[in-house]
């Protein structure tokens, strides 16, 4: 069969107006946290810091996902998942709304927004991933930067508002956000939100631990930090996730995903030796670049995640849940800075040490990631060795176009649709065994009845049809 000339004609991406539900899934929700724990509570008799609890229990239910991943993959389908996530952001914002009526009851108050909240958000990130990962690795791309970027103008808008206004929009957001993921999942076929087999693997702890030593090297400076940078709905997150948007889009058939691996780098380290100097160019652009480099580097990790769920199989939330705990370790970075400060240190002094220590810290950590041939030989992680993100990304949506048609004119099963797409995306039978927990004789014996339904001979006649190499 002649191939289609789709994929040689589409330079990029089409049809972005799909991205618009999880835009507002993860705009919404990254909006409702930080105008509930990312901004600080000013004026209000709180006898603690509500986003160091929030941080602390946002880090645990992410850890306690990753090791239920075996029974609650996939999470959006439990009944009680998306209405107990938007109730409990919901129950936050409420135990927040009513904290200035009641300041005898702050404290108590407080700890219920921080656990209803570190819940809800949690739950409702999770699920944005599931939502996510059926799609190529350049839609994922583009729309968790756009996703991230509309946050900070949402943020922004309404961070001005105050009393019943400010009220409402805290009741809002979870419903917007929780209602967009719905739609999200509406929209993919079926049989990408269907339970799948949960196959064995190993956790790739390194891209983990690179991410924390960048979250820890942030936490050391986030009390220097300008107004407007930072991770959350900043504008220092505005600028890195516009400037990753166009990058991606318009010259993603330029670079290797390995050479953008590297920004985060620059940044980070051009940030931190930035410190000593005074003024705009200094300290303010220090604390701009070093935000923009952590930011830039939990969505480069994410997306190796993202990757390494779509080849091996394995549950998103398997991988996801634990990343929360960076989290924590921006927490003891900040911690680490204060002890420092306490020690009488004279502030050139301090500033040197720490930077020396963090670039040092830095450079090891993204070196070893880039360098690291287990991401690909023992962790199944092929996203570094990307030449045109563009191009694989097209080629996987023509492949599952191609497949759409080839089911549904061949009246191929379930197993036999999930079999073939498998096979047309170059997957061995020991590969397909392995994902699908199915014998060999049982394999072969679907191979044949798709031969047989889809008329072709062979392995690569299959492939051939459905539009792969």
């Amino acid at each position: 069969m002649e191939k289609t000339p789709a994929l040689r004609e589409k330079r990029r991406l089409d049809n972005l107006e799909q991205m618009i539900p999880y835009l507002f899934a993860l705009g919404c929700a990254r909006t409702w946290m930080t105008l509930t724990f990312a901004a600080p509570w000013a004026g209000l008799a709180v006898p603690f810091d509500p986003h160091v609890l929030f941080d602390y229990l946002y880090a645990g239910f992410g850890i306690a996902a990753t090791l239920l991943a075996r029974s609650l993959a996939p999470l959006h389908r439990h009944p009680w998942a998306k209405p107990g996530a938007a109730g409990a952001m919901l129950a936050a914002s409420l135990c927040i709304i009513a904290v200035p009526a009641a300041p005898e009851a702050a404290g108590a108050l407080a700890v219920g927004a921080a656990v209803f909240g570190s819940f809800g958000f949690c739950t409702v990130l999770l699920m944005y991933n599931e939502a996510m990962v059926p799609l190529s690795l350049i839609r994922i791309a583009l729309y968790s930067a756009t996703s991230r970027f509309i946050a900070v103008p949402l943020a922004y808008l309404c961070q001005g508002l105050s009393g019943d206004r400010f009220a409402v929009v805290l009741v809002l957001l979870p419903l917007v956000a929780v209602g967009s993921l719905a739609l999200a999942f509406r929209a993919l076929p079926e049989r990408e939100t269907t339970p799948r087999a949960y196959p064995k693997f190993s956790f790739p702890v390194k891209p983990l631990a690179v991410l924390c030593i960048y979250a820890f090297a942030y936490g050391l400076r986030s009390a220097q930090l300008p107004a407007g940078a930072g991770v959350h709905s900043s504008l220092s997150t505005a600028i890195v996730m516009g400037g990753f948007f166009i990058v991606v889009y318009f010259f993603s058939d330029r670079f290797s995903v390995s050479a953008l691996f590297r920004s985060p780098l620059l940044l980070m380290v051009c940030g931190l030796l930035l410190i000593p100097a005074e003024g705009i160019l200094g300290t303010t652009a220090a604390g701009y670049l070093i935000s923009m480099g952590m930011s830039l580097m939990s969505l480069l990790i994410a997306l190796l995640f993202y990757d390494l769920s779509k080849r091996m199989g394995i549950a998103i939330i398997a991988l996801t849940g634990v990343v929360r705990v960076n989290s924590l370790f921006t927490l003891w970075g900040g911690n680490v800075a204060e002890l420092l400060g306490a020690l009488g240190l004279a502030p050139t002094t301090q500033n040197i040490a720490i930077t020396v220590a963090v670039v040092m810290l830095v450079l090891a950590s993204t070196l070893m990631l880039l360098s690291e041939k287990d991401l690909a030989s023992r962790w199944g992680i092929r996203f570094l060795e990307t030449d045109n993100l563009a191009k694989e990304s097209l080629r996987a949506e023509t492949i599952a176009e191609r497949c759409d048609a080839v089911s549904a004119s061949c009246h191929l099963s379930p197993r036999e649709d999930e079999i073939c797409r498998l096979i047309a995306g170059g997957k061995t039978n020991q590969q397909i065994e392995r994902e699908l927990f199915i014998a060999s004789g049982t394999l072969k014996a679907h191979i044949q009845h798709i031969y047989v339904k889809c008329g072709v001979h062979s392995r690569k006649e299959l492939i051939a049809l459905c539009g792969g190499e």
